[in-house]
């Protein structure tokens, strides 16, 4: 298995933190765009794309800030994916950092995976 890359993406999203963490820690937040389900059971997380189902591990969150997950067929690796909110200490802007990692032939697939989710994150929340 060949290594995987790490890549990150930055959106400027036009939303309270607070609201922003909403759709990014909650099960009910995350099915509203990142997946069509999203179940929790514990540190354990189902995404769930047209009737496929990967499951994820909650390696950490702090309320507010960001979320990190590694997929479960990761176990034992360095790889995960976390979802930060940064804000702009001077002209206030919000912006969602995306952290993941991809084999090398397929970062711009997951990049293109993240434009459409997050496109469809600011759609919901209203912020196009």
């Amino acid at each position: 298995m060949s290594d995987k890359v790490k890549f990150e993406m930055e959106f400027v999203i036009r939303a309270s933190p607070s609201l922003l963490y909403q759709y990014m820690a909650t099960p009910s937040g995350m099915s509203e765009w990142f997946a069509d389900n999203v179940n929790s059971r514990g540190e354990f997380y189902t995404f769930i794309w047209d009737g496929s189902e990967e499951k994820a591990e909650l390696l950490g969150k702090k309320s507010g800030e960001r979320i990190k997950f590694r997929w479960v067929e990761d176990e034992g690796e360095d790889y995960f994916f976390e979802l930060r909110i940064q804000v702009d200490e001077i002209t206030k802007d919000v912006s969602l950092i995306i952290t993941d990692f991809a084999e090398d032939d397929e970062v711009d697939e997951g990049k293109m995976f993240w434009e459409n989710q997050i496109s469809e994150l600011k759609h919901v929340i209203g912020s196009v």
